[in-house]
């Protein structure tokens, strides 16, 4: 496989007209177009202040002087890059898949598209793909070859296959003896939802303490971890002053949940199997699929973290399109 893999054509065009910009300020330390904290000589004139000794005489507003007879210094923004870091989870769950690309391969090519994004706007770009275990980081550069770079990576640290749902003529005198001994009930699982699932904290706060600069941190994920684990580790990330956008990423199957007949579910990150007729337990689930979504969003916003939910479904150029076009309007008002 290339390792231009992930970079769509169509998405690239889509979304090159729109600036990825960051809602908070940021540092840096080349020209470019987002604002930074430190201040300096620019065309953009951003406030006065009083006078100290120290300061340059050529700083001072002589016609404030004359007007009122004190001496203050005009202070003006510097334009600066951003430093943008991918986090890219990379859990045995996001290699499932319903449609033309997993979940995985969806996140990925997410990843790269900002990656181009951010390198034609003139800021660094990292990448750092994840599990509950482990990190590969790939630090921020500024580089037209980080492109291929970024790409590699996250091919080489890719979930190792990818998983499909097929639908099973599952029947109770079907099962062999040693897949019954791996069968589980439903509401079992369900009751040890929290302990079952991954806790990507240490991954989070590991990667906060990676990215020294204040930047831009997007975390790319199907978020099928405890949600308190989440929340801390997005909390780590906006300690040390990161404008943080969580892009959750879901499969059409996930969201819609439209199986119909017997089906073995078998457990991408657990040892287990689930074999039940979808089409009994469809509103249930979608009822707590609802509730989880609502968490998650409301603990990002909580977090003052921008969140968008994104399914596989969806192409990916129209989806990023939206999403940026949305954000850029919300940085304009100044929200």
């Amino acid at each position: 496989m290339s390792d231009n893999h992930y970079f769509h054509p169509e998405t690239l065009k889509r979304i090159s007209r729109l600036d990825l910009r960051a809602k908070h300020v940021v540092d840096g330390f080349l020209s470019g177009i987002h604002k930074s904290r430190h201040f300096g000589n620019s065309v953009e004139f951003r406030q006065h202040r009083q006078y100290v000794p120290g300061d340059d005489p050529r700083s001072v507003d002589w016609k404030v002087w004359a007007k009122q007879d004190r001496l203050y210094v005009k202070q003006y923004e510097v334009d600066t890059n951003m430093r943008v870091t991918l986090l890219v989870d990379r859990s045995q769950s996001m290699k499932f898949g319903s449609k033309a690309m997993n979940k995985y391969d969806y996140a990925s090519t997410t990843a790269a598209s900002l990656a181009y994004l951010a390198i034609q706007q003139q800021d660094a770009v990292g990448c750092i793909t994840f599990d509950k275990d482990t990190q590969n980081v790939l630090p921020s550069k500024m580089k037209r070859s980080q492109l291929t770079a970024i790409a590699d990576r996250m091919f080489h640290t890719a979930p190792n296959k990818r998983t499909e749902i097929r639908k099973t003529d599952v029947r109770k005198n079907d099962v062999s003896k040693n897949e019954t001994s791996g069968l589980i009930e439903l509401n079992e699982l369900l009751r040890d939802i929290k302990g079952s699932q991954p806790d990507f904290r240490e991954a989070l706060r590991t990667a906060a303490e990676t990215v020294r600069a204040n930047g831009l941190i997007v975390l790319i994920s199907d978020l099928l971890i405890q949600r308190e684990g989440l929340f801390r580790g997005l909390q780590y990330l906006r300690s040390y002053g990161h404008d943080v956008l969580v892009l959750h990423i879901m499969d059409d199957m996930e969201l819609d949940f439209t199986l119909g007949g017997p089906t073995r579910f078998e457990g991408l990150e657990l040892p287990v199997q689930i074999r039940c007729d979808p089409r009994m337990l469809r509103q249930g689930y979608l009822d707590a699929l609802n509730i989880y979504l609502e968490e998650v969003k409301q603990g990002c916003t909580k977090l003052q973290c921008d969140y968008a939910l994104f399914r596989t479904g969806t192409p990916l150029d129209a989806a990023l399109s939206t999403y940026l076009s949305r954000r850029n309007t919300l940085v304009r008002n100044g929200k």
